[in-house]
């Protein structure tokens, strides 16, 4: 083991930070460039570009869970988490050379269809950064202790990530999306493939918990769906939508989610009913159950904003070209990822220290559910939009920070792969619901800004029940 990561110095969660840097970089590209290609150079409507986007949400389910159980039992090339990152990161680093050549590939395999191939893809885009985000994530925790040093860990990913993410808004807003996509291949390849090297992972994962491991009940089928539970409402509304948009029928009702929300709301209040009452296993359990509920919400707000951003700016102002729209969705996303870059090591960590994570998480929501109000009335004009996606960015830096700290306090160290896994579900399957249903919803509302609306809303329930999870102790 080298000395600076004995000693946990700044250059080792610096390092320790840049293959989640790799996968965030990846993504952050996809966000700025998918959308602006599919409506700038392949024409397809909005409800097309969500179905494209719903490639991700299913690569998530598919890999981080699976990858994630499969990276806590295996040992290979000296890592349990490193084989992953460096095989998700070289061919995400293919993946993002892709993108700007759909029409390429499309055309070399002897095909008409654009969209199959975009969503071809971007799927294999998001198989690849989701083989390897679990693995960056896990290994924070793998190699630092629960409590506070935890938290300075995955504050520093956020910084280091989203400052990277800055760079490649930043890029795209300077120049274009063409550039940012080349050097994206290139960085991602780069700070997947030497930081693990530097990285000793231990050979064994243990919990602080002196609660025997029940590996066999923990790792089936009926465990994993009972953890999920709160999320159950979105699992099933994901399979109908899914199947009905493949199928090519159109509903003209909101049935469907409006049975959603009440399932939903069921689920809720069963899980907040429950006491998280000690710090057995069983406890554990759950807390981590609300954590998956409170956080789900969050995400829908989330991405319907970096789903339709784009398409909402070129509704307000249709007098900018294909370029420039770019170049302002890239500006747009560069604000909102610079305070999400800046805030996490000099401001949340250390106020997550004295007031605890669970409060100032949820501050943060409330403050993001208050810019999305703003910008539903006042953002019609690039500047406004700017002012505010910097006030949303307070939430953003919390939800890509904060809670991975909080979930690892409520998982044995052992199956973090597996369950970091699963609350990745409280992730994608939102996102699902935005890209399957929430869709249809922005696609025939005359007023694209009902996409604040929907954001606004989603945060403030998810801010709201972020007040019943359980702080646990930090040392």
């Amino acid at each position: 083991m080298l000395e600076f990561q004995k000693n946990k110095t700044r250059s080792f969660f610096a390092l320790l930070s840049l293959p989640a840097t790799a996968m965030g970089f990846a993504l952050s590209t996809q966000i700025a460039a998918l959308s602006w290609i599919l409506a700038t150079q392949y024409k397809l409507e909005i409800h097309d570009i969500g179905l494209v986007w719903a490639a991700g949400p299913l690569a998530g389910i598919l890999g981080q869970v699976i990858i994630g159980l499969i990276s806590d039992k295996v040992w290979f090339w000296n890592g349990r988490r490193r084989p992953f990152i460096l095989i998700g990161g070289v061919i995400a680093a293919l993946m993002l050379l892709a993108l700007p050549n759909i029409g390429v590939i499309s055309s070399a395999m002897g095909l008409e269809a654009i969209l199959g191939v975009a969503i071809a893809v971007a799927l294999s885009l998001d198989l690849a950064i989701n083989v390897s985000f679990n693995p960056t994530r896990s290994i924070i925790a793998d190699v630092t202790d629960e409590g506070a040093e935890r938290t300075r860990g995955y504050a520093w990913m956020q910084t280091v990530s989203g400052s990277f993410g800055v760079l490649a808004y930043a890029v795209g807003a300077i120049f274009n999306n063409y550039v940012l996509i080349y050097l994206a291949s290139a960085l991602v390849l780069l700070f997947s493939v030497l930081p693990p090297l530097f990285i000793e992972e231990p050979t064994e994962l243990t919990t602080a918990s002196d609660e025997p491991r029940t590996e066999h009940k923990q790792d089936s089928l009926g465990h994993v769906l009972m953890t999920i539970r709160p999320l159950w409402g979105f699992l099933v509304y994901d399979v109908y939508a899914m199947t009905l948009r493949l199928a090519g029928i159109d509903v003209e009702h909101y049935y469907a989610e409006i049975a959603l929300l009440v399932v939903t709301a069921i689920l809720f209040f069963i899980t907040f009913a429950e006491q998280e009452q000690g710090e057995d296993m069983a406890s554990k359990d759950v807390g981590f159950r609300k954590v998956l509920a409170a956080h789900s919400f969050s995400w829908i707000g989330v991405f319907v904003t970096l789903v339709f951003l784009v398409p909402y700016i070129q509704s307000v102002l249709p007098g900018l070209s294909d370029i420039d729209l770019g170049r302002v969705g890239s500006m747009s996303y560069l604000v909102f990822n610079a305070v999400s870059a800046i805030i996490p090591v000099l401001i949340l960590a250390p106020l997550a220290v004295k007031y605890g994570r669970i409060a100032v998480h949820a501050g943060c929501l409330w403050i993001m559910a208050a810019g999305y109000v703003a910008l539903f009335f006042f953002g019609s004009s690039t500047i406004m939009i700017y002012a505010l996606m910097a006030v949303i960015g307070v939430g953003w830096a919390a939800i890509v920070s904060l809670p991975f700290a909080i979930v690892s306090q409520k998982i044995q160290k052992e199956r973090m792969g597996l369950y970091m896994g699963l609350f990745n579900l409280s992730v994608v399957l939102p996102q699902l619901v935005v890209t399957a249903g929430i869709s249809l919803i922005v696609s025939r509302a005359p007023d694209k800004s009902i996409i604040f609306a929907i954001s606004a809303i989603a945060m403030a329930l998810s801010a709201f029940t972020w007040h019943f999870v359980k702080e646990d102790r930090q040392d």
